[in-house]
């Protein structure tokens, strides 16, 4: 078996700091805070929704118009198994969502792959690239 360095504190403060990140991004996506939400992505930062991995929306004004423009709904994004790699000031984390809605919709599972990148306001997401992992029939 390696030996691993154990991780020095500003890294493990980092990776706290995106972990926390990431859970925002879903406690805000599940109140319909699309302002703050899309205030969380670089100026020039870019998403891919796990229902449509292809398509990416550019620059938080779009990100905002593109939430804002989604119908109203009820909302549970679970996240887990959040994997956080840091490098100096940016980093790529994954991390795997359940999401319920309501009334009726089934249950979907994705995974998002983020490339992010420390600011003086605090980590932001340069890229969060959304996928199904099990996509429905």
């Amino acid at each position: 078996m390696s030996e691993q360095s154990e991780p020095d504190f500003a890294t493990l403060l980092a990776e706290r700091a995106i972990e926390r990140l990431i859970i925002d991004y879903a406690a805000l996506n599940d109140a319909g805070d699309w302002e703050t939400l899309a205030a969380l992505y670089l100026p020039d930062g870019r998403m891919s929704r796990p229902t449509a991995p292809e398509v990416f929306i550019t620059g938080r004004a779009e990100i905002l118009a593109a939430f804002a423009a989604r119908p109203r709904r009820v909302a549970r994004h679970i996240i887990a198994n959040l994997r956080v790699t840091v490098t100096g000031d940016t980093a790529t984390a994954t991390s795997q969502i359940l999401l319920f809605t309501a009334p009726a919709a089934p249950p979907l599972v994705g995974t998002y792959h983020d490339r992010l990148a420390r600011t003086p306001a605090g980590w932001r997401f340069a890229e969060r690239a959304g996928s199904l992992d099990f996509p429905p029939t």
